[in-house]
């Protein structure tokens, strides 16, 4: 079972989200405008106080990505970012490509996370659960 992005214990969890995408955003040595515009729609679905999204802003090469061993987890930690980007429905191009470097961040090759944002794409245009998803992007791999 995923972890429900909304409930009170997954603040932790929310903050690294938001973390690892902001150090993603900032790792090319600087955040565009572009960037940063969706790290403020980020920061509205992930539920990050103005606080905590400044703390993160101010020094993102603080945070790198969650060190995760297993495989599901990771998948895991995916989805969950692809449920709060699909909260409205859609996913625009920054988006997909800020999911991609997050993907490849989290241990994916370049080819499987393009694979993998591919499928997402095609299954968060309807409602499934995680245990739909993982099959679907596990069958290639």
């Amino acid at each position: 079972m995923t972890k429900d992005l909304y409930t009170s214990d997954s603040a932790k969890m929310r903050f690294y989200h938001f973390a690892n995408l902001v150090s993603l955003a900032a790792s090319d040595g600087q955040i565009t405008e572009l960037e940063e515009n969706l790290l403020r729609r980020f920061k509205r679905k992930l539920s990050i106080s103005d606080s905590d999204y400044e703390k993160i802003m101010k020094d993102p090469s603080g945070y790198s990505i969650l060190s995760i061993g297993s495989k599901d987890q990771r998948l895991e930690y995916l989805y969950d970012l692809l449920k709060v980007i699909y909260v409205d429905g859609t996913m625009d191009e920054v988006e997909a490509l800020l999911i991609r470097r997050y993907a490849i961040g989290l241990g994916y090759s370049d080819v499987q996370a393009s694979e993998i944002l591919k499928k997402s794409i095609k299954l968060f245009s309807g409602a499934f659960s995680f245990d739909a998803y993982q099959n679907y992007i596990e069958n290639d791999f």
